[in-house]
């Protein structure tokens, strides 16, 4: 029997209420992997205090705008698309595991597609305390940062850094939607090792499943989401190929990895928010339906 039908829209009301969460780790993260010019790399704690010293602890939740913005497209996109091409698959039996790795990796690039322009926003608008006060971007708030991107870079300037975003989207879908199912689906499957103790399908398996998704997402995604950032951070026509070269010469391979640790600590409570308030509007939901 197919699954329940889900309203397209419940992905993204469950990533924005994880976003609004975690989103002074997703700032910290940005700020980590656009600050250029240190010798050594920042750590999270140094880019912390660095944003409470020069604009308050309010600062931390600047963008938050543009990250609600950007899970109304991007992840609303991403999660809905892959719930009604999985249902799609699964109509006749369960779908492999191969065949739901490509279905979340074709929703993760039609959501990097959608979700672009709020991505630049947020980018931008998290990143702008590390810039030189005379090319700070200044956006207010998510929906006059878009005004401003249109007016001063026209149309075209929505799609700064879309290749390198749909590429992240792709493996970030690919790495966390596909790998939360296949985890979910292995624990749910037979007792765990050890403990001769069977999962069921409530709060734990969601948060145990959730927990491994998030840390592959973490390692799978880190380079593109640096790359993704530096593009998007970047004012005037500077390329994929020259930022990266850059980037090689002045601070070496370890770059592709800065902001590593605030990305898994803020990507792995996000996965697990992101999922249980996602699996919790789908049960509440289900309910609705179901005959009084």
């Amino acid at each position: 029997m197919p699954d329940t039908k889900y309203p397209f829209w419940l992905g993204g009301v469950g990533a924005s209420a994880a976003a609004v969460c975690t989103h002074p780790l997703d700032l910290t993260k940005v700020r980590m992997q656009t600050l250029k010019h240190s010798t050594k790399p920042p750590s999270m704690f140094s880019v912390i205090r660095y944003s409470i010293s020069h604009s308050g602890i309010r600062s931390l939740y600047t963008g938050l705008s543009a990250s609600i913005m950007r899970q109304m497209t991007y992840s609303l996109v991403r999660l809905g698309s892959y719930e009604s091409i999985k249902a799609s698959l699964t109509q006749n039996g369960p779908a492999s595991s191969g065949k739901l790795l490509l279905a979340a990796m074709l929703a993760g690039a039609l959501g990097g597609i959608a979700g672009n322009p709020a991505d630049i926003l947020l980018v931008r608008m998290t990143s702008d305390i590390t810039r030189p006060p005379e090319k700070q971007y200044k956006y207010s708030n998510a929906l006059t940062g878009l005004i401003s991107l249109i007016k001063a870079e026209g149309l075209t300037g929505l799609t700064r850094g879309l290749g390198t975003n749909t590429a992240r989207a792709i493996l970030m879908n690919g790495s966390q939607v596909g790998s939360y199912d296949f985890f979910k689906t292995k624990l749910l499957a037979k007792p765990l090792p050890f403990f001769n103790f069977q999962m069921r399908d409530n709060l734990l398996c969601h948060v145990a499943s959730s927990v491994l998704a998030g840390t592959v997402a973490t390692t799978v995604c880190a380079p593109a989401d640096v790359l993704r950032s530096r593009v998007m951070s970047a004012s005037g026509n500077a390329s994929l190929i020259d930022i990266t070269r850059q980037a090689l010469h002045k601070e070496g391979p370890r770059f592709l990895f800065k902001g590593w640790t605030p990305a898994f600590i803020r990507l792995g409570p996000n996965t697990v928010l992101m999922f249980v308030f996602f699996e919790q509007l789908k049960k509440g939901w289900r309910t609705l339906q179901s005959p009084s």
